[in-house]
């Protein structure tokens, strides 16, 4: 039972102070005039002034409210290391006990795991949870079991009692990682860049960690290398990317002993390969209607530098024009084919026929370049069966077709053979046009050597031939009438596409690779590609997780010579996917999550928080505290103990309301007080006259 006195004024509370001044003045200046009254003027004011006031007597009765204590526990990946975890059961064995000891007190127990997409541990976001929860009246503290590794400090909650911290972990934790300090998204191809990396030690190193490691690196599935660094100081590692597209490298050094996790010692960048400019090299023999279009397709694109060279003069002519007067450009024959032919990504002769520009010995450098890795596309004209093709020169030793002398002169449409449905360089070209392709009037015949060939002319001739010569690569497009496509005869056809696709698949850009394996990351999802010309029933994918656990996968198809599916990955970290001989690595988030990124027990990020909160921060390892009670505003933590703080919060189950004084009263009083005063002072005045 709880008894208290209320008012409830019958006027504003400004007009009674504003009544209250009038009857001051009015009693002092009864005082000064020297009235006998004036005590009875004062006592007839305040007996007014408690009338209107209306004094009450409020009764409640209370039931008295538990306290709740909170008790969050770190349930997130690193508190698995070493014997934090049953640090952890221990503290909850204690706590628990501790609070059940107390009177008219709850435990509420949260476990709270690690946030999503890799936040980490988001302990302030589970307490602001706990709290919304629960009155705040009631909660006389709360207790975070932790390592201290908390990766969303910035939200730390108001709590209304005292915030207490058991850290777990040991002294002689130690822990080495590997950390990647700067590392771009893009490179250049051919461009050497600087990687920044360090391998750091923390904690209570021993001596037997040693002062260097050895680092191992890998790129994509290729064999690793392995180099000796020193620990706890920054390397530059010089890179020069091997392929054009995503290249995966793998940095590594081996688990040591005593350390807390391995899973640290592992990073992963993803560096997308792309080329500064293309740079094509364009010879045509001669002036005729598809020299514009190769040059105006080339053109189009910013990123290619094109070198065209046009034979409008060839030695042999004899015009009778003096050589001084001449204005056309000399073919640097020797500074494009000798010194700088290894700079171009793509050298195209466009009808061209041998007129003894081009010494032997320099076609010969064209068929070493394409060795080397070089590219050469032939497009080939009537010229090509004629006794000046390139045929009869050195580069008949790599080119895929030879002529057989005839130029097949009529209408018809190109096709795609049923390689060339499932090749990448020519698959779902037909939908580009549905109502079908225009018409082309000359093929040059030829017969196919080695190669693939994708498109066919009439009588299934071979119009379109890809082949691969060692590290090179070169096409054959036996005719040259693309350029009715890109005038748009009868409707056009794909030649922007297909002469794209084609130059790709030159540079060996590896979306274009006809036998490939890709995958790309959506968040935790891998979107997973297979692309093949085989029709041999494909094996299922292999996939290897960070863990070394594997399981496979049954890829669909999805479209001709092409399998995909989408796979959900279980965990962060490097996947390994296989099949057959075709190996592919991709990183899902991090290699080395956020929880394993500082795994040494630490008490900085919530020293300033729990210091706020009149708190304190008791390592496990120093022994368990005890509970106390603590009065609010006091320090809630000493040594071998921390507090809680009563909150008394109660629940009112009745309340009764009384009048201390009826008002009717107060004014029968206040009017006989004034009368009596008048009274007073009307006899004194008699008796002094």
């Amino acid at each position: 039972m709880s008894r208290s006195v209320i008012f409830d004024p019958l006027i504003p509370m400004p007009l009674i102070w504003a009544l209250a001044l009038l009857a001051t003045a009015l009693v002092g200046f009864a005082l000064w005039k020297g009235l006998r009254g004036w005590l009875l003027r004062g006592l007839a004011f305040t007996a007014l002034a408690l009338a209107l006031l209306n004094p009450s007597l409020q009764e409640e009765s209370r039931k008295p409210l538990s306290d709740i204590v909170l008790l969050l526990v770190d349930d997130s990946a690193s508190q698995s290391l070493s014997d934090r975890k049953a640090q952890t059961d221990a503290a909850i064995a204690r706590m628990t006990a501790e609070i059940a000891a107390l009177p008219n007190t709850e435990l509420r127990l949260i476990r709270f795991a690690d946030g999503p997409d890799d936040a980490g541990t988001l302990a302030m976001t589970a307490l602001a949870q706990a709290i919304a929860e629960e009155p705040r009246a009631r909660i006389a503290g709360a207790i975070l079991i932790t390592d201290g590794q908390v990766h969303d400090l910035g939200l730390a909650p108001s709590l209304p009692a005292p915030l207490q911290v058991l850290l777990t972990g040991k002294k002689q934790d130690w822990d080495r990682r590997l950390i990647i300090q700067d590392a771009p998204a893009f490179a250049i191809l051919g461009e050497e860049f600087k990687l920044k990396l360090k391998v750091e030690d923390k904690g209570a190193v021993p001596a037997s960690a040693g002062a260097s490691v050895a680092l191992t690196i890998g790129v994509d599935s290729d064999a690793p290398m392995t180099f000796q660094i020193p620990v706890n100081e920054e390397m530059e590692l010089p890179v020069r990317l091997p392929h054009a597209g995503m290249n995966v490298l793998q940095f590594s050094v081996a688990p040591a002993e005593g350390e807390l996790t391995a899973r640290n010692n592992t990073a992963v960048v993803q560096v997308n390969g792309v080329r500064d400019r293309l740079r094509v090299l364009l010879v045509s023999g001669e002036p005729h209607a598809g020299e514009r279009v190769w040059r105006n397709l080339l053109k189009s694109d910013p990123s290619v530098d094109l070198v065209h060279f046009t034979i409008l003069r060839p030695p042999e002519k004899q015009d009778g024009v003096p050589v001084e007067e001449l204005s056309l450009i000399a073919f640097p024959t020797r500074e494009l084919f000798v010194e700088k032919i290894k700079d171009f990504d793509l050298i195209i002769f466009d009808r061209y026929r041998m007129r003894g520009i081009l010494p032997m010995e320099y076609i010969d450098n064209v068929v070493q370049y394409v060795k080397n890795g070089g590219t050469v596309l032939v497009a080939a004209g009537p010229e090509f069966g004629a006794v000046d093709s390139l045929w009869r020169s050195p580069l008949a030793e790599i080119l895929p077709v030879e002529p057989t002398s005839q130029v097949i002169e009529e209408g018809y449409k190109p096709a795609l053979t049923e390689l060339g449905r499932r090749h990448p360089v020519t698959e779902g070209l037909e939908t580009l046009f549905p109502k079908g392709w225009g018409r082309w009037f000359r093929l040059i015949d030829v017969n196919l050597l080695r190669g693939q060939v994708l498109m066919s002319g009439p009588q299934d001739k071979p119009l379109l031939v890809l082949d691969r010569v060692e590290q090179g690569r070169i096409a054959v497009l036996a005719s040259d009438q693309a350029w009715l496509w890109g005038r748009g005869y009868e409707g056009g056809g794909p030649q922007l596409e297909l002469l794209r696709r084609l130059a790709h698949w030159m540079l060996k850009e590896p979306e274009l690779e006809e036998e490939s394996l890709t995958a790309t990351n959506k968040g935790e999802v891998l979107s997973i590609t297979r692309r093949t010309v085989s029709e041999v029933a494909l094996p299922d994918l292999t996939i290897t997780g960070p863990d070394g656990t594997s399981q496979t996968l049954t890829l669909p198809q999805t479209g001709p010579g092409k399998y995909s599916a989408d796979w959900k990955a279980p965990a962060y970290g490097l996947y390994r996917l296989q099949q057959g001989d075709l190996v592919r690595v991709v990183a899902v988030g991090t290699s080395a999550p956020k929880e394993f990124a500082e795994t040494l027990a630490t008490d900085t990020g919530l020293a300033p928080i729990v210091a706020t909160m009149q708190g304190g921060i008791v390592p496990i390892e120093a022994g368990l505290p005890g509970i106390r009670s603590v009065r609010e505003g006091r320090p809630a933590a000493g040594r071998g103990w921390i507090g809680i703080t009563p909150r008394g919060a109660f629940v009112t189950e009745d309340l009764r309301v009384v009048p201390l004084v009826p008002g009717w009263l107060m004014l029968l009083l206040a009017t006989g007080l004034a009368v009596a005063a008048w009274l007073s002072e009307g006899r004194f005045k008699r008796r002094a006259a």
